[in-house]
């Protein structure tokens, strides 16, 4: 079970470095949207910190 929620940490920043490749792509072109992608970057780097926290808490519950 903890082999699916690594993935899915990890599935978090491959998203998150695909937003930011999109924001650093239209960054001149459409501002806003740019931004609005930056943002998403964050919130997936925040998901894995906090996914990748809250499955080591599991693991150690369930040892």
């Amino acid at each position: 079970m903890s082999k699916y929620y690594k993935f899915f940490e990890y599935a978090y920043l491959v998203i998150g470095a695909f937003f930011l490749f999109e924001s650093i792509r239209i960054w001149d072109t459409e501002r806003g949207r740019a931004y609005l992608f930056i943002f998403f970057v964050v919130i997936s780097i925040f998901m894995f910190f906090f996914k990748r926290r809250f499955r080591r808490k599991f693991e150690e519950r369930n040892k």
